[in-house]
């Protein structure tokens, strides 16, 4: 049976539910795969993949914290090709399911904003009293999609037998934990800050 179906999906992620705001940890880096989703420059001499849980609390702190510069200093100037690569950490969580299947149906021009806008809405949806069902209706809605196209969206068959498949393929790679940055032949699992990510940068061949 694969990790995703519809009454699973539907069930556990749009049901009033407070799933764990958990520490991150699980189970999957190399080059493009397909149905990636990514920013910059594909020319883009050193190429960085975060894999990254939408229920991971230090994955949502990186992306608040950490990458808005790092976008501004290296994907908006063509210097990093950036892929984020969706992990999801143990059959409860489908927050990071849904959200990446919400991504996928806003589009690509929206993609990133639609998961920007679900980590800002951890807490919402997963601490203490969360309703992870509104988060993911109000950020569909701010993607122009309404509710019946969310319901429909995470309930695709085929976009969920492709999600399927790239977290089987996510699992027989190095990854045990989130987030987890490769830069290059880098391998770095923590908030990557700044600093480290300019370091990285140098190692790999930037300029």
């Amino acid at each position: 049976m694969g990790l995703f179906n519809r009454r699973a999906v539907l069930g556990a992620t749009l049901a009033v539910a407070a799933l764990a705001l958990a520490a991150c940890g699980g189970k999957g880096a190399g080059g493009a795969a397909e149905g990636d989703m990514s920013l910059g420059d594909p020319a883009a001499k050193v190429k960085m993949i975060e894999y990254g849980s939408l229920s991971c609390s230090h994955c949502a702190n990186w992306n608040k914290d950490v990458f808005p510069a790092f976008k501004k200093k290296y994907v908006d100037t063509g210097k990093i090709h950036y892929t984020f690569r969706p992990f999801k950490l143990g059959a409860s969580d489908s927050y990071t399911a849904a959200g990446d299947l919400l991504g996928r149906c806003a589009g690509k021009d929206k993609y990133f904003g639609v998961i920007d806008a679900l980590f800002h809405s951890q807490a919402e949806a997963l601490g203490p009293g969360g309703d992870p069902r509104s988060v993911l209706f109000n950020v569909g809605a701010q993607a122009g999609l309404n509710e019946d196209a969310v319901r429909k969206c995470i309930a695709d068959e085929k976009a969920l037998v492709a999600l399927d498949k790239r977290l089987s393929e996510s699992k027989a790679k190095e990854v045990q934990a989130t987030p987890t940055f490769f830069i290059g032949d880098q391998k770095f699992e923590s908030e990557l800050p700044l600093a480290e990510i300019d370091k990285a940068y140098a190692k790999a061949g930037g300029k």
